[in-house]
């Protein structure tokens, strides 16, 4: 599932492509996603032009409006398999799992998305989204702290890991990731939240915010459906530390790294460096 260095990796691919561009149409071929596409979406967006390109959680916000007022905003979740691409004219025919176009003057965004689990939804000006309004702070803020997860977690019995994927807790650590930020900072998946000292969590915070870096840097994790804005694939797999390495040797204790399941998704953990 593309994961939040995978949404913020497209959405600054697409930002300098389709900023200021006007929606000459909106062609939908599949209305049939996580939930359906609203059917008047074709009618709403022509003639609004993209004020702004923005990221909430895993989701992407494209503000739009005409002569630079706010209209609504058109939110699309990529779900576990989705992409989006810029193409500029002349246009290829879309392909089986290609269910949307966003059509602009002489280029266009193209929503594919195999298992059909994203979302496009939209939201009026002055309105809000109960999935939108419910989330946790972005971790690379400055209010996700270590004094933040601490407060949050106290009397809490579930483990650090499920904690940490929470977003009404903090958005956009997943699975990937809280594999990754875990081993960075010590700290067993299957310790509870409760038990994890507040010196343990400013390590975390401090693991989080490295690896979600880093991970947007090099564009994201490719695993084997995400691509880029571009068409491009992400690199920071390349970087993985224990997500994937299954009986191979930890990289500091040359151990083998184990793997467990969590809530329906793989763990991945060394058992001597992460107590």
């Amino acid at each position: 599932m593309p994961e939040l260095p995978e949404v913020e990796t497209t959405r600054s691919g697409i930002e300098p492509h389709i900023s200021g561009q006007k929606v000459s149409s909106m062609e939908i071929r599949q209305h049939k996603l996580r939930w359906p596409i609203p059917d008047h979406l074709p009618t709403t967006l022509k003639g609004l032009s993209i004020l702004a390109t923005k990221r909430r959680a895993k989701y992407l916000l494209l503000e739009l409006g005409k002569r630079h007022k706010l209209v609504g905003t058109l939110i699309i979740h990529l779900g576990m398999s989705g992409s989006l691409r810029v193409l500029r004219a002349p246009f290829a025919e879309p392909a089986k799992h290609e269910h949307f176009d966003l059509v602009f003057n002489k280029l266009l965004l193209r929503f594919t998305d195999p298992r059909k689990f994203g979302a496009c939804l939209w939201m009026p000006a002055n309105e809000s989204l109960t999935m939108l309004d419910n989330l946790g702070p972005e971790p690379l803020d400055d209010e996700m702290d270590g004094e933040y997860l601490f407060q949050k977690s106290r009397k809490r019995t579930l483990a650090i890991k499920t904690f940490i994927m929470d977003q009404k807790v903090v958005v956009g650590v997943g699975n990937i990731y809280a594999s990754e930020c875990l081993f960075l900072s010590g700290i067993n998946p299957k310790k509870a939240a409760g038990k994890i000292t507040k010196a343990q969590y400013l390590k975390l915070v401090a693991a989080i915010k490295e690896v979600l870096t880093k991970a947007i840097q090099d564009g994201g994790t490719t695993l084997k459906d995400f691509v880029g804005g571009d068409g491009k694939p992400g690199y920071f797999a390349q970087q993985l530390r224990v997500y994937g390495r299954k009986d191979k040797p930890c990289i500091n204790c040359q151990n083998s790294i184990k793997q467990i399941t969590q809530g329906q998704r793989s763990t991945f953990f060394c058992a001597s460096c992460q107590k």
